[in-house]
């Protein structure tokens, strides 16, 4: 049960700040192009990296990774507004999925880099 609880307060978390810098990215950077939710992905996958190459408590992991990070990223959004981009300009939703794919691997890659060099 505990388990549940921590996952659903990670979740909420999470969710909240990707909705807060979803909205700052897209005040900042206005464009057709989804670039908030690529930064938001390629963020938490950085994050995730790192964190699932360190060794911590078991409980905070499932808090932080499956919750926080997991209620932060999101493959819906992503997927939703790559079929939209298919409408509209089918070459930027070609780039919204190299891309996404291409950075968010990078970015995990590079978590766990760090996390095994640095901390």
């Amino acid at each position: 049960m505990l388990n549940l609880i921590l996952v659903g307060f990670g979740g909420f978390f999470g969710a909240i700040f990707r909705y807060g810098l979803d909205i700052l990215i897209n005040k900042i950077f206005i464009t057709s192009f989804p670039l908030s939710i690529l930064f938001i992905n390629s963020l938490g996958s950085f994050f995730i990296g790192v964190l699932f190459s360190l060794k911590f408590d078991p409980s905070l992991k499932l808090f932080l990774i499956t919750g926080l990070l997991g209620g932060f990223t999101t493959f819906s959004t992503f997927s939703y507004q790559t079929v939209t981009l298919f409408s509209k300009d089918p070459i930027l939703a070609f780039a919204n999925i190299f891309l996404s794919v291409f950075m968010c691997i990078t970015f995990c890659y590079l978590g766990v880099l760090v996390s095994k060099n640095f901390i």
